[in-house]
């Protein structure tokens, strides 16, 4: 992604409250990548926007005011997105080369702890059934497409794909929007190994699955590989994917 419309931003502070709304939206765009939870893409300079852009300065080597941009920081906010959509070097194909890339992916988005990798890794295991390839919904029946559209037809086509489920309209365009890929107009795309990863990673570093993010239940003091099943699906199947982590965490 490049930060077109934040290209022209004046080398003195700019209140961000004075951009123009594309300029907000390309922002919260960026922002929503990197994993800062802005909320929705809207282009208004709300509480949830204001919150991500003062944890991005925070975290920044740019250290500019919280509510005000410049191009110090729009060149450290380009710099950091640089950073994290770089293609994946790893072989998307073999399952040893899907664990290594998704090891990757979460260093590159900042899930950095070992636990924290392991137990997606694990999730990406049970989810594809041990294949770590990009499943669709309900494959384990002949026609997965007839079936969902007859039965889930609120939310078809935009069913489960990928190495966890992304569905709904809804995440359908968000994610378009951060890849820019039209997985709206073309909701396959989701199982394209590269989006899948993505998604994967992105999903837990920022909640986007269930309003949970990997660090609410594993972190530097806790480990609750049990419980961290919360962030994609309730308590589903929940001890047999902490048991999964356990293996994964001894193999990194």
């Amino acid at each position: 992604m490049k930060l077109d419309k934040l290209a022209s931003l004046p080398a003195d502070p700019q209140p961000i409250k004075d951009l123009t709304k594309p300029q907000i939206k390309e922002l919260q765009t960026a922002l929503d990548l990197l994993g800062y939870p802005v909320g929705l893409v809207d282009g208004l300079w709300g509480p949830k926007t204001r919150s991500a852009w003062a944890e991005f300065v925070e975290d920044s080597p740019c250290k500019g005011a919280p509510d005000s941009i410049d191009m110090d920081c729009a060149a450290e906010l380009q710099r950091a997105l640089d950073g994290i959509v770089e293609t994946s070097k790893h072989s998307l194909s073999t399952k040893e080369g899907t664990i290594s890339a998704i090891q990757s992916e979460c260093v590159r988005q900042g899930i950095g702890l070992k636990t924290q990798i392991a137990y997606v890794i694990a999730t990406a295991d049970h989810e594809t059934n041990h294949t770590f390839k990009p499943v669709t919904e309900a494959y384990w029946v002949k026609d997965p497409d007839a079936y969902l559209k007859r039965n889930h037809p609120d939310y078809y086509p935009y069913y489960g794909r990928g190495y966890v489920q992304l569905t709904w309209k809804d995440n359908y365009a968000k994610y378009g929007r951060i890849l820019n890929k039209d997985l709206v107009g073309h909701p396959e795309l989701a199982l394209d190994p590269e989006i899948a990863l993505f998604v994967l990673v992105h999903g837990f570093k920022t909640g986007a699955f269930t309003g949970r993010k990997i660090t609410d239940y594993i972190d530097h003091g806790k480990t609750d590989f049990r419980n961290a099943r919360r962030c994609i699906n309730g308590l589903d199947a929940c001890d047999k994917i902490a048991a999964l982590a356990q293996q994964h965490l001894g193999s990194l």
